[in-house]
């Protein structure tokens, strides 16, 4: 994980109206997200391994991704950089799952805070300058 600098960091606004903004620069709320926190994530890479994440915390009402009557505000965090490194193939210690009897093939991320190469953290920096341009600049 590398951390950027930028103008995000606290800023606070509406949530529905960045979530919207920032869906259509292909950011989309991410997985591990709560109704008192979550982050925007954006792959850079193919292979869904590289992304950008603006972390946020909910100041004001609650993050529900099923409405977009929503009121919650929300501040940014500082923006950074991952990188997930997966092993490619199935699991060859799967066990059956108590649910249905499926079984549980894919291998958990090798290294789930990879090295982050330069040229991924210049594309990070490259896209988050892209995002901070679609907010107006405090007065």
């Amino acid at each position: 994980m590398i951390p950027l600098s930028s103008n995000l960091e606290s800023r606070e606004q509406e949530y529905v109206e960045v979530k919207n903004m920032l869906e259509e620069h292909q950011f989309a709320l991410g997985g591990s997200w709560d109704y008192d926190h979550g982050s925007f994530d954006r792959s850079l890479d193919e292979a869904h391994k590289v992304w950008l994440r603006l972390p946020f915390d909910v100041i004001n009402g609650n993050v529900d991704s099923e409405t977009t009557d929503n009121d919650a505000k929300i501040r940014f965090g500082q923006p950074f950089v991952l990188k997930h490194v997966y092993n490619d193939g199935l699991d060859p210690t799967a066990d059956p799952s108590t649910v249905g009897g499926l079984m549980n093939q894919f291998q958990p991320p090798l290294d789930p805070d990879g090295e982050v190469e330069p040229r991924w953290v210049n594309k990070a920096k490259e896209v988050l300058h892209q995002v901070e341009s679609l907010f107006p600049q405090h007065g």
